[in-house]
């Protein structure tokens, strides 16, 4: 409460500044969502600071990395924040409360084209946890209550998985585990049996496959596969979308996407960098795209 009240003051004030600022905007700034470690998430968006200044017109580009999705999210509900990545489910919860607060512009695509990934619950191989049957009576464990692939898709979609048992009276008992990365990270300790995290289903498991969270974590070294076993991936749920403040300057929203959709090709590195893994570009989006998502959000948690 006391975020959202601090978050809501600042946006009060920085919305006034940017009424009166709109065609001269100094200060790009990129909103990070949490969950993975913060130094980790600050040098992979180095290069937007280096880069994006005189791609857009602006004096510099400042990063805020939140402690959780909901940080983020607030940010953009406020105005404090002109750029960021969210997933599916994170671009809903704002969509419901303001939907006129950002745009979604783009998405990435996959390396085999696709627009989508997948939640994947995983256990530690030595759990004797093989197959989704073997969670009955054992410890979920949820990434964040924010994120689709770590909470929304699973709370919706295992039900019917599960013989139409609802998750929480199937497992002994659920909780989040502060961020994909921190998650996962709890389940090899063994605080949660099995836990939800995200990947592109494209590729090969044993290498975290071509994306996503587990991919992640391989690449940077913290994580062994031959640690993890798959117990469940979800349908294809629709790529998270790049927003933009929808009062951002309309010559700066046009340039900034422009960048974006060049990055692949102009840095791959800075692109694979801000995505982590292999994807093949961007794709522009409309707020139709994420329309399921909305709807399962407002029917799972309301808001």
């Amino acid at each position: 409460m006391l975020k959202k009240a601090l978050f809501a003051a600042v946006s009060l004030a920085v919305l006034a500044i940017g009424t009166a600022q709109a065609e001269d905007l100094k200060d790009f700034r990129v909103g990070i969502i949490g969950g993975e470690n913060e130094a980790d998430r600050l040098r992979n968006f180095q290069c937007m600071i280096d880069k994006l200044p005189a791609a857009i017109g602006v004096e510099k580009v400042s990063l805020f990395p939140a402690a959780d999705y909901d940080g983020t999210i607030q940010g953009l509900l406020g105005g404090t924040l002109d750029y960021a990545e969210l997933g599916a489910s994170g671009y809903a919860k704002i969509y419901l409360q303001n939907k006129d607060a950002v745009e979604p512009i783009l998405t990435t695509v996959q390396t085999d084209g696709a627009t989508g990934y997948h939640s994947i619950m995983v256990a530690r191989k030595d759990s004797g946890i093989t197959k989704l049957e073997d969670i009955k009576g054992k410890k979920l464990g949820y990434a964040d209550a924010d994120s689709t692939s770590g909470y929304l898709i699973p709370v919706t979609a295992l039900p019917k998985d599960l013989g139409g048992v609802a998750v929480k009276d199937y497992v002994a008992e659920t909780g989040f585990g502060g961020g994909h990365e921190n998650l996962v990270l709890e389940v090899l300790k063994g605080n949660f049996d099995v836990g939800t995290t995200w990947g592109s289903g494209v590729g090969e498991f044993k290498d975290g496959y071509t994306s996503g969270n587990l991919r992640k974590m391989v690449d940077k070294g913290i994580l062994d596969m031959d640690d993890l076993t798959e117990i469940w991936q979800s349908p294809l749920i629709p790529n998270g979308p790049i927003v933009v403040r929808s009062t951002l300057d309309a010559g700066i929203k046009t340039k900034f996407a422009e960048f974006m959709k060049n990055l692949p090709e102009s840095d791959p590195e800075c692109f694979s960098a801000i995505q982590g893994g292999d994807f093949k570009g961007y794709t522009e989006v409309t707020p139709e795209f994420y329309q399921p998502i909305i709807d399962a959000r407002k029917a799972q948690i309301g808001s």
